[in-house]
């Protein structure tokens, strides 16, 4: 499946962003989109551009968008994504533009400009979603198979074997804790 950069990185602040949530029914699992500070720092990371003075109406309108995400990958099937993409996109009111900025070459933005940060990652993180969707391949996006981990990942994999949000941590974790247990009935 050929992704193209910019549909990469607004997948990636998608799912930064659905991981900033509160992990499924852990009620001590923090959020961690609680300030102007942790917006910004997202912001950062996921080096979005065309992005203003952050208020706090920015914080309330990308947590709402959080929201809605989750629902997206959430959703039952076909059809509810679909829907809740399209109002999704419609929403954020696209306006699609070529531009070529800070290194990269000619690429679509879809947010119009000037939009807010809410708009702009509804309209270019709804429409990566949306290609991944006409590709046929939403069950991409996934939770985490750990059983203490529920971070969302869209599995870019060629095989689209991913089970973990990271092999690193999560799978690794998982496969040293199995190991262990070989180990224990082996020995006993």
């Amino acid at each position: 499946m050929l992704i193209t950069h910019d549909t990469r990185c607004a997948l990636e602040a998608v799912v930064d962003l659905l991981n900033t949530a509160p992990e499924g029914d852990a009620p001590d699992a923090p959020d961690t989109l609680t300030g102007l500070a942790a917006l910004e720092e997202f912001v950062q990371r996921n080096d979005i551009s065309d992005v203003g003075i952050l208020g706090e109406a920015d914080l309330a309108a990308v947590r709402a968008l959080r929201a809605r995400l989750t629902q997206v990958f959430a959703a039952q099937d076909d059809r509810e994504a679909a829907e809740l993409l399209n109002t999704l996109v419609a929403s954020a009111g696209t306006t699609p533009q070529l531009t070529d900025h800070d290194g990269y070459n000619w690429h679509v933005h879809y947010f119009a400009p000037g939009a807010s940060l809410a708009d702009h990652l509804a309209a270019d993180g709804g429409m990566a979603l949306a290609f991944i969707f006409v590709a046929g391949e939403r069950e991409r996006l996934r939770h985490c198979e750990a059983p203490d981990c529920r971070h969302a990942f869209v599995d870019l994999s060629r095989n689209r074997s991913r089970r973990y949000c990271d092999s690193r941590t999560c799978g690794n974790r998982l496969h040293v804790a199995a190991y262990r247990a070989r180990q224990r009935d082996a020995a006993g």
